[in-house]
């Protein structure tokens, strides 16, 4: 009996080693933190189904149980999608800055951009898993062939058409003092309703999208830095007083809280010092893993 409990403990503490890991991957291939944590759940399940002893490599066996996960996760969401009222953004992954443990730093290096995730709901769920497995987290294409069912050369096919598809995706400064400047820079202007300091914060086609989710009447896209710093000036002075600064996908963005409670999140896309584009996710059912007042990452866990 000791040793069993002792060969459970050796297993958990194993898949607890690699968690983070394995909730990046499935975080990149789903944009939903919810559904990232299901799919790591049951990744779990298998394990304890499973020979563990004859398990060489646990990352390498356990990302590869998560991708098929994920993959039939995809292709169910594909075949039963309703018709999405709006723009649809992912569920932000969320950190306050003060979060600086070792899991939350791992998660959040390894986090996919809000823009990119955004294109990447465009493509099929092989191409998805093609792109994100190989270009992301660098696993070979041999072996992300086995996890879709297909050759090494059918998978570099389709990375190759995944890649050019999201090649028009904004690439955001890696420098996140430049990204901090540029976001400091939008919200005092915000706040002091500076049309001409917004203008020259912006880019001149900064892309603003808004998810508020169902049973509200969606806003439309706004593109051009004109038209989203006069909807900044006229919304803002509602909102600038419950905004306060968070890591977003990685990137800088804020948080929005009244009473609490997480009222929307707004990450930013900086590129050459500017906002190229903002996504604002309102919609409760995508803020509602967000725990104020705690690290926010609650996958990291």
């Amino acid at each position: 009996m000791a040793e069993s409990v002792s060969g459970a403990g050796w297993l958990a503490g194993e898949f607890e080693h690699v968690r983070p890991h394995l909730a990046s991957v499935a975080y990149g291939m789903l944009g939903s933190v919810t559904d990232a944590e299901d799919a790591v759940q049951q990744a779990w399940l298998r394990l304890g189904r499973s020979d563990a002893g004859a398990i060489i490599d646990m990352r390498a066996w356990l990302t590869t149980v998560v991708g098929r996960i994920c993959l039939d996760m995809l292709r169910a969401r594909k075949a039963h999608r309703v018709e999405y009222v709006g723009a649809w953004l992912p569920e932000p992954l969320v950190e306050e800055p003060a979060a600086d443990g070792p899991e939350q730093q791992a998660m959040m290096a390894d986090s996919v951009g809000t823009a990119l995730l955004v294109v990447l709901e465009s493509l099929s769920p092989a191409e998805r898993l093609a792109f994100v497995l190989h270009d992301v987290f660098d696993m070979r294409f041999d072996e992300v062939g086995q996890i879709i069912g297909r050759t090494e050369v059918a998978t570099r096919q389709l990375a190759s058409r995944a890649r050019r598809r999201v090649r028009g995706a904004p690439r955001p400064d890696p420098d996140l003092g430049v990204q901090r400047r540029a976001v400091s820079a939008f919200l005092a202007a915000a706040r002091h309703g500076d049309f001409e300091a917004l203008l020259e914060v912006l880019a001149p086609d900064v892309v603003l999208h808004f998810d508020l989710g169902p049973g509200r009447e969606p806003l439309p896209t706004l593109v051009g830095a004109g038209a989203v710093a006069g909807h900044v000036t006229r919304t803002a002075p509602r909102f600038v007083a419950h905004a306060r600064p968070a890591v977003v996908n990685g990137a800088v963005g804020l948080l929005f809280v009244t009473a609490g409670q997480p009222l929307s999140v707004l990450s930013f896309t900086v590129s050459g010092g500017r906002i190229v584009e903002m996504d604002l996710v309102s919609a409760p059912a995508k803020l509602r893993h967000l725990a104020i007042g705690r690290p926010l990452c609650s996958l990291c866990h």
